[in-house]
């Protein structure tokens, strides 16, 4: 059962539930590390690192390829965001529910463990970035990315309201777990297959943008 109560805030991820991005981002990682030395398609590195921040995936990489040189997630990071400022395919409903919740007064903020170059790129290309300005937040810009609560805290403070009062939306487990820390809400935007997943890590599910705003108790459809 869903609860269908007003949030003080909404607060976005970004890859997957605002931005269309995982694909080309995956590839990208896929496509580094196999020349690396570990083999993987975009698939099988959105398995590997679905949620997760550059510095998180460090470690990971280096048990399997060796030291990384020095500046490589920062030099990734630039690669991403260069390929992404010729254009960001939004998922389908985004816009129109982040309208519809700043539309009702509702405060929004964004939490990404992107990094502040690619959430840079990511928002003006959507065409959010006015929603959010002032409340868009990189894993750079707190002490502990996601799966700590840190960046869902620091966006509930950014709308003045505390997280217990925050409704978050996210797509990923290590979303969830983040949300789930910090003491908000979580709706879980389910991809094909994801939904048994994010139920199971406490998320409310839902699996179109056009349910949010009856989600959140604003209306049904938009």
């Amino acid at each position: 059962m869903f609860t269908r109560i007003r949030p003080g805030a909404v607060l976005f991820d970004c890859d997957g539930v605002l931005a269309d991005t995982e694909g080309t981002v995956n590839r990208m990682v896929a496509e580094d590390l196999s020349l690396r030395g570990w083999p993987m398609d975009g698939v099988q590195a959105r398995q590997h690192f679905l949620g997760l921040s550059l510095p998180d995936m460090v470690p990971i990489i280096e048990a399997r390829t060796g030291p990384l040189p020095r500046g490589w997630g920062v030099a990734l990071s630039a690669k991403i965001a260069a390929i992404l400022a010729a254009g960001v395919d939004p998922i389908p409903g985004a816009q129109a529910a982040v309208a519809a919740v700043a539309a009702a007064g509702i405060p929004v903020a964004c939490a990404s463990n992107s990094s502040r170059q690619e959430l840079a790129v990511k928002l003006p290309a959507l065409g959010l970035d006015g929603f959010f300005a002032g409340r868009a937040f990189s894993f750079q810009d707190v002490a502990r990315p996601k799966p700590w609560p840190d960046l869902w805290i620091a966006a509930a403070a950014s709308c003045g309201v505390r997280p217990a009062d925050c409704v978050v939306v996210e797509d990923s487990l290590t979303g969830v777990a983040s949300a789930r820390k910090a003491g908000c809400r979580v709706l879980g935007f389910a991809h094909p297959g994801e939904g048994p997943g994010l139920a199971a890590a406490g998320a409310e599910v839902f699996h179109a943008m056009g349910e949010l705003a009856g989600l959140l108790g604003l209306q049904d459809v938009f």
